[in-house]
C-alpha cells in the first residue's frame, strides 16, 4: 500500500483551509470552510431526495412488473403502502385516459444535485492548481488538467448517449457490458493523467452528469410528449415510454456506483492512494452495479 501523508503543517492536506493556504490565500480560510460545508450539505440533501425518489419508483415499477406477469390479462393490482400513520393506494397507468388534473414532476432534485456537485467540484479542484495534478503521476499542466476534467464530463455524456442510441443500445446486456468497459477505460486514463483523488472524483462526477442528463435530455422530453399526446386525445407512445424507463433504470445502477465512488474519497489509503487504485475503482463500479441489480430484484 502506498500511503498518503496525513499531516501537513497541522492541517489535513485535503481540508479547505489547507487548500486556501496553498493557493495563496484567495479566500479567507473560515469563509472557504463554511462555503465548502454549506455546498456539501446542500449536495448531500439534494442527492438523498433524488436517489430516494428514484429508488421508490424503481421499487414500484419492479413490483408492478412482477404483479402484471402473474395477473390475468397483464393488469397489475394497485399497491397498498402504509407510512406515517396513513395508507396509500398507488396505481400505474400507461394511459390515464385524459390529462391528469395535477402532476408532480421529479426533476429539480436531479438539477439541484448536479449543480451543487459541480459547484463543489469547482471549489475543491478548479479554484486552485494543486488538487488536479500529481507530478508522480503525470507532468500535465494544471490548466490542461482542468480542461481535461471538464471535457471528460461533456464528452463522456455524448459517448454514453451515442451508445444508448446505437443498435447496441437495444441490447441490455451488450450495452451494459460496453458501458462498463468504457467506464473502466475512462478510469484508467484519468488515473494516468490526473492526481488520483481528482481521477476518482471525476469518474463519480461523470456518472452524476450522465444521470442528470438522462433526466433532463432523455426522460423529461418524453414525459412532456406523453402529456402532449394526452392533451391531443391520443395514447402516449409506448416506445417512448420504454426508452425513458430504460434511462431511469440505468440511473438506478449509476446512482449506487456513484455513492460508492464518492464515499471512497474519505478513505485514501484503501482506494485512490493505494498501489492498485485503478483495480479498486473498477471494483467499486462493479460492486455498485451488482448492489443495484440485487436491490432491483428484491
Amino acid at each position: 500500500m502506498r500511503r498518503l501523508p496525513i499531516d501537513s503543517g497541522g492541517d489535513f492536506p485535503f481540508s479547505p483551509s489547507a487548500i486556501v493556504h496553498s493557493r495563496g490565500g484567495r479566500l479567507d480560510p473560515d469563509v472557504s470552510e463554511w462555503l465548502n460545508l454549506f455546498v456539501r450539505w446542500f449536495h448531500v440533501f439534494a442527492a438523498i431526495l433524488w436517489i430516494g425518489s428514484t429508488w421508490l419508483f424503481t421499487w414500484l415499477d419492479g413490483w408492478f412488473g412482477r404483479e402484471a406477469s402473474l395477473a390475468a390479462g397483464g393488469a397489475a393490482a394497485p399497491v397498498w403502502l402504509v407510512h406515517s400513520g396513513g395508507f396509500y393506494r398507488i396505481e400505474k397507468l400507461k394511459d390515464p385516459g385524459g390529462v391528469p388534473p395535477r402532476l408532480h414532476w421529479f426533476k429539480w432534485e436531479a438539477a439541484a444535485t448536479w449543480l451543487s456537485g459541480i459547484a463543489l467540484l469547482g471549489l475543491l479542484f478548479y479554484s486552485g492548481s494543486d488538487m488536479m495534478v500529481d507530478d508522480a503521476v503525470s507532468p500535465i499542466a494544471p490548466g490542461v488538467a482542468k480542461l481535461l476534467g471538464i471535457g471528460v464530463l461533456v464528452v463522456g455524456w455524448f459517448v454514453y448517449d451515442g451508445l444508448m442510441l446505437s443498435p447496441l443500445g437495444r441490447d441490455e446486456v451488450g450495452s451494459g457490458a460496453a458501458g462498463t468497459a468504457l467506464a473502466f477505460a475512462a478510469s484508467w486514463g484519468l488515473l494516468h493523467l490526473l492526481a488520483p483523488r481528482a481521477a476518482y472524483i471525476h469518474v463519480g462526477a461523470l456518472f452524476g452528469t450522465v444521470m442528470a442528463a438522462n433526466v433532463w435530455v432523455r426522460i423529461l422530453p418524453v414525459q412532456r410528449r406523453m402529456l402532449a399526446a394526452l392533451r391531443a386525445g391520443q395514447p402516449p407512445s409506448a416506445a417512448e415510454a420504454e426508452s425513458a424507463k430504460k434511462r431511469s433504470k440505468q440511473n438506478s445502477f449509476l446512482g449506487v456506483a456513484t455513492v460508492f465512488i464518492m464515499l471512497s474519497n474519505h478513505f485514501p489509503t484503501a482506494t485512490y492512494g493505494c498501489d492498485h487504485a485503478w483495480v479498486v475503482l473498477c471494483a467499486l463500479i462493479v460492486a455498485g452495479f451488482a448492489a443495484a441489480k440485487w436491490l432491483r430484484s428484491h
